[in-house]
C-alpha cells in the first residue's frame, strides 16, 4: 500500500490505480492480452497496440510496476538526497568548502521530493495514457480459465497470444519473531516520513547495499547482516570490496557469514545470541516470481517456484501464451524486462525466432561507487573453457576521477585471449552506469578494443577509463620484435 496519503500520493493513484476506473467490455477477441503493467508487460502493450494488433492489459495493482512505484525510480529518488548530504558534510574536509555544523537534514522534505517525483513520472505508465493508445485496460484480477482465455472482473477476455508479466516482489527469510516484531521490504520502505534512528538490513545484495549506504547518509545508524563473507557476491571479490569499503566510511555496520536466530520488538538476534538495536528492520533477501493465483494449470503453463518456465523465444508450455520479465528470468532489472518484452512482440504476433540468449546484459547496482557489468567474468569464462587476457585500469589514473574525488574503483576488461574482442566488463566508478553502454555496444556488436582506441573521448571525463584500457592493450601489440623493426626503420630514414 502506498502512503502516506498526501497530495504526491493521490495523484499517484490517481494515475496507476484511479479509484473511480471503470473497466471496458471487451474485445471478441484480443491479438494479445497482457497480465502485468509493470515494465515488461507495458512495453509488450504499447509495442502490439502501436503496430495495430487489438491488445488488452491486466493489473491488479498499481500501473507502473516495481520499477516505478517501489524500485527505481523511489530508490534513485533518495539514493540522489543522500548523495547530496554528504557532499555537504564533505564539503570542507575534501573541497575546502563551509564547514557544516549541523550534519542532519530534513528526511522528511527528502521523501516528499521522491514522492512529488514519483507522480510526475508516473503519467507515462497512467491508464488513462495507455487507453490513449488503443489499448483495452483492465484493472483487476486476471486469472487464465482456460487455454486461451483470462478472466477478470467477471469478464472473459478471449485471446489470440497472451502475455504473463506479473514481475517478482520481495522474498522473506523463515526468521522466527519476524512477523511479529514487523519489517520494511522495498515495497513499503519508501513509505516512511522518519528517519528510524536504528536499522538493520536484512541482505547484502544490490536492493541491501543501496538502501543501506542511502540511510546511513541520512543519518541512520545502519547494520547489514548478510550469510556470506562480502557483499555484493555476485560481482568480482576487489571490486565489491571497493563499494563496501565506501559504505563502511559512510557508517554502515557489518555483521558477515552470520546466522539470524530470531527477530525480536527493537533487535534482531544473530548467533551467539547477540543483540542487534533495531528500531526498523529492512529486508532485503532476494525477490520471488508473482506466479499465484494466475490460474496457470488451467492454461496448461508449467511454473516453478524459480518462475514461469520458457524456452529461448520466451514461449510457455502453452503455445499461445509468453512470459517475460522478473516472473520468468532470474535477472530481474527493469531494461532487460524492457528488451525481453520487444522479443515477446516479434515472436508472438510475427512467427519470430528471436532469443533472449542473445541479449548482453548490462546491470548497475547504485551505491557509491557504483558497479556496473557487462558480459562474461572471468569465472563464467574459465567454466566454459574460454581463454581470456584481462586488462585492469584503476582510476586512479583517470585525471577527472583524481579531481573529482572519486579515484578508488578501477575497469577491468576481459579479452578474447590473443585478440581484442571483449568479452565482458566491470567498472566500478561514480558514474559506472553512464558509461558501461560504450562497452555493452562493444560486445553486442562485435567491437574491439581496437577500434575504441581511435575513438577521441572528451578530457577530463571519467570515461576516459575506457580509452586508456584501448591504449593499454594497443601497447600489448608493440612486442619485442616489432620494436626491433621500427628502430631499424628509423634508422634508415634518419
Amino acid at each position: 500500500m502506498i502512503e502516506p496519503r498526501d497530495e504526491h500520493n493521490l495523484r499517484l493513484i490517481a494515475n496507476v490505480h484511479p479509484t473511480d476506473w471503470v473497466n471496458p467490455e471487451p474485445a471478441e477477441r484480443y491479438h494479445m492480452v497482457v497480465i502485468g503493467a509493470g515494465t515488461a508487460g507495458l512495453v509488450s502493450a504499447a509495442g502490439a497496440a502501436g503496430l495495430g494488433a487489438r491488445v488488452a492489459i491486466i493489473e491488479r495493482h498499481l500501473m507502473g510496476g516495481d520499477c516505478l512505484n517501489v524500485g527505481c525510480v523511489p530508490s534513485k529518488g533518495i539514493i540522489r538526497a543522500s548523495r547530496a548530504w554528504q557532499d555537504a558534510r564533505q564539503a570542507a574536509e575534501r573541497f575546502g568548502g563551509p564547514r557544516t555544523t549541523d550534519g542532519s537534514g530534513n528526511f522528511g522534505a527528502a521523501m516528499e521530493r521522491m514522492r512529488r517525483l514519483r507522480a510526475g513520472i508516473s503519467v507515462h505508465d497512467s491508464a488513462t495514457r495507455f487507453r490513449s493508445l488503443g489499448i483495452d485496460v483492465f484493472l483487476g484480477e486476471g486469472k487464465f480459465v482456460g487455454p486461451h482465455a483470462i478472466e477478470v472482473g467477471g469478464k472473459r477476455l478471449r485471446f489470440r497470444r497472451a502475455v504473463i508479466a506479473t514481475g517478482a516482489r520481495a522474498a522473506v527469510p523463515p526468521i522466527p519473531g519476524l512477523a511479529e516484531a514487523g519489517y520494511f521490504t522495498n515495497e513499503t520502505i519508501f513509505n516512511l516520513t522518519e528517519l528510524p534512528p536504528r536499522l538493520v538490513v536484512i541482505g547484502g545484495g544490490p536492493i541491501g547495499c543501496e538502501l543501506a549506504q542511502t540511510f546511513a547518509r541520512f543519518g541512520s545508524q545502519v547494520t547489514l547482516l548478510d550469510k556470506d563473507g562480502h557483499v555484493l557476491i555476485r560481482e568480482d571479490a576487489d571490486a565489491a570490496e571497493v563499494v563496501q569499503q565506501a559504505m563502511q566510511r559512510d557508517g554502515v555496520r557489518f555483521e558477515f557469514n552470520t546466522k539470524i536466530l530470531e527477530a525480536r520488538l527493537g533487535a534482531v538476534v544473530i548467533e551467539g545470541n547477540r543483540e542487534i538495536a533495531a528500531d526498523k528492520i529492512l529486508v532485503a533477501a532476494g525477490r520471488a516470481p508473482n506466479v499465484e493465483g494466475l490460474g496457470l494449470e488451467a492454461a496448461g503453463v508449467k511454473y516453478t517456484k524459480r518462475g514461469v518456465e520458457v524456452d529461448d523465444n520466451l514461449r510457455t508450455s502453452n503455445k499461445n501464451v509468453f512470459a517475460c520479465g522478473d516472473v520468468a528470468s532470474r535477472f530481474h532489472f527493469t531494461h532487460l524486462a524492457d528488451a525481453q518484452a520487444r522479443i515477446v512482440i516479434q515472436n508472438a504476433l510475427f512467427f519470430g525466432r528471436s532469443k533472449a540468449s542473445a541479449l548482453k546484459i548490462p546491470w548497475c547496482t547504485y551505491t557509491t561507487p557504483e558497479i556496473a557489468h557487462v558480459g562474461l567474468y572471468e569465472k563464467d569464462a574459465k567454466e566454459r573453457g574460454i581463454a581470456v587476457d584481462t586488462l585492469t585500469v584503476p582510476l586512479s589514473s583517470v585525471d577527472r576521477a583524481i579531481l573529482d574525488g572519486a579515484d578508488e574503483g578501477f575497469l577491468r576488461i576481459h579479452l578474447e585471449k590473443g585478440k581484442d574482442r571483449i568479452l565482458g566488463a566491470t567498472l566500478v566508478a561514480d558514474h559506472a552506469g553512464d558509461m558501461i553502454g560504450e562497452l555493452c555496444l562493444a560486445i553486442t556488436h562485435g567491437i574491439g578494443l581496437g577500434k575504441i582506441a581511435s575513438v577521441i573521448h572528451p578530457y577530463p571525463t571519467q570515461g576516459e577509463v575506457i580509452k586508456k584500457a584501448a591504449d593499454q592493450w594497443r601497447r600489448t601489440k608493440l612486442t619485442p620484435g616489432v620494436k626491433k623493426l621500427f628502430e631499424r626503420f628509423f634508422q634508415v630514414f634518419k
